[in-house]
């Protein structure tokens, strides 16, 4: 069992971190994996689509600390869902809706346990990590958790027809599962007409293309090249088939 975090805190600011130190202080023999810290900042939508196609690379019981939260500090629930065996804790802010809505199995709960010091604007370590530390460690009370009909924010379970991640290389990858793609589609972006491929090589170098990318998803690319900057992708944009 591992606690995987995925947030949009930044691997070279000081929070993550921080978070560990939770983590590492009620979970000292848990693993901590960094699955993604510089996620769009803010973009809520954009990290649940992704979160959801990344998932099924880690083991069943696995906990996932989960932190894109522009809302921290208001109204906002504070959630754990558990889906297909594995569970996900963070705000109630849409985040974790695409996976609960693609699971097969998924109950929802409410954080209702609150620590003694609790910053405004940092949950992430004072509240989300010691549930999910907990959670890993098999201490968690039961009372800190409440049963939850329902999640406040849901995406749903639809593919999301815009790009939600740009790496370092230029890939521009959409919220579209490649299984859900037409045969010999095109992909229509930024007023490019992009036609699809298996890999990079099948087009010249320079080319644009779009391939099923390692997690499922639909991604945009160009042959040894930048495809954010050839093509001026940028996340959020639309994209869709034609």
């Amino acid at each position: 069992m591992s606690i995987i975090l995925f947030t949009d805190f930044g691997a070279a600011d000081i929070y993550v971190g921080q978070v560990k130190a939770a983590l590492d202080r009620l979970a000292p023999r848990v693993p901590a994996i960094d699955l993604a810290n510089d996620l769009p900042a803010y973009n809520v939508r954009a990290a649940a689509h992704l979160l959801d196609a990344l998932k099924n690379a880690f083991a069943e019981e696995s906990v996932f600390l989960c932190v894109v939260d522009p809302g921290v500090g208001t109204g906002r629930g504070a959630v754990v869902v558990q889906a297909d065996r594995r569970a996900y804790v963070g705000p109630d802010n849409g985040l974790l809706s695409v996976v609960a809505a693609r699971a097969s199995r998924v109950s929802c709960s409410s954080i209702v346990w609150r620590p003694a010091q609790l910053s405004h604007s940092f949950h992430g370590r004072d509240l989300f990590a010691p549930v999910a530390a907990r959670i890993a460690a098999g201490t968690l009370p039961a009372e800190h958790l409440q049963p939850l009909p329902a999640l406040a924010v849901s995406f749903g379970a639809e593919d999301l027809e815009e790009i939600i991640h740009v790496d370092h290389y230029g890939n521009a990858s959409t919220g579209i599962r490649a299984r859900n793609a037409p045969a010999d589609g095109a992909l229509l972006a930024n007023g490019r007409r992009i036609a699809g491929a298996r890999v990079f090589g099948e087009v010249p170098p320079g080319s644009p293309l779009w391939y099923e990318n390692s997690h499922g998803l639909v991604e945009i690319a160009v042959n040894r090249g930048n495809a954010a900057q050839a093509l001026e992708l940028h996340i959020g944009d639309r994209v869709s088939w034609g």
